[in-house]
């Protein structure tokens, strides 16, 4: 895949799509980012330091489901889920390049959660098809 543009108006966008997420599923943090760990847009309550962690953890934890799901036969898992006993970690796959991590804990149902990030999900790849079609025409 080609590199993405960025702009602070497309961030502004995903921002705004995080912030629905988190409004409309009761989840208390979403991310994205790229598969290397690094950030692209964070929106909730965890502090900042735990956020850069998440990122990373989540990035190697990802790379490790991905090598296990190509020992059956798969070319990679689409979407994984940690269930604790006070919080949950939800991850799924942006487009071939980018992960979105929700964070919710107990009291929010993983079927609501699941439904808004499709929802989610649907716009920021939207987005990012947009930005690229940009992006080789101009």
């Amino acid at each position: 895949m080609a590199d993405l543009v960025l702009t602070k108006q497309v961030l502004d966008q995903i921002d705004a799509i995080l912030t629905d997420v988190i409004e409309k599923s009761g989840a208390h943090t979403v991310l994205l980012i790229d598969k290397a760990g690094q950030i692209i847009s964070f929106q909730g309550a965890m502090d900042q330091e735990k956020v850069a962690s998440l990122a990373a953890l989540t990035a190697a934890n990802y790379g490790a489901t991905t090598a296990i799901a190509r020992l059956f036969g798969e070319e990679e898992f689409t979407l994984l889920f940690h269930k604790g006993k006070k919080e949950n970690i939800h991850f799924s796959n942006v487009g071939e390049e980018y992960l979105m991590i929700t964070v919710f804990n107990n009291s929010t149902h993983l079927g609501l959660v699941r439904l808004e990030l499709r929802k989610g999900l649907e716009k920021i790849e939207s987005m990012f098809a947009e930005n690229l079609r940009d992006w080789f025409n101009a």
